[in-house]
C-alpha cells in the first residue's frame, strides 16, 4: 500500500514539473514573439501536450496565417 502511495506522489509530481515546465516556456516565447503569452501559459498549466502542439502550428510555423504579416 505505502509503495503505491509513493508511486503515486512521484507520478504527480512529474506530472506537476512537466506541466510547470511547458507553461513556463510557452509563456516566455508568446511573450517574445508578442502572441498573447497569458492564454498560453494558462493553457499550459492546464493541459499536455496540445497547447505545445498547436502553439508550433500556429505561432512558430504560422499554419493558420492569412499572409498578413511577414
Amino acid at each position: 500500500m505505502e509503495e503505491q502511495l509513493m508511486g503515486s506522489v512521484w507520478f504527480w509530481l512529474a506530472l506537476a514539473a512537466i506541466l510547470l515546465t511547458q507553461s513556463t516556456w510557452l509563456f516566455l516565447d508568446a511573450r517574445k514573439r508578442g502572441s498573447m503569452p497569458w492564454f498560453w501559459g494558462i493553457w499550459g498549466l492546464v493541459q499536455f501536450p496540445l497547447p505545445l502542439v498547436l502553439y508550433w502550428l500556429i505561432v512558430r510555423l504560422r499554419i493558420f496565417d492569412r499572409g498578413s504579416r511577414k
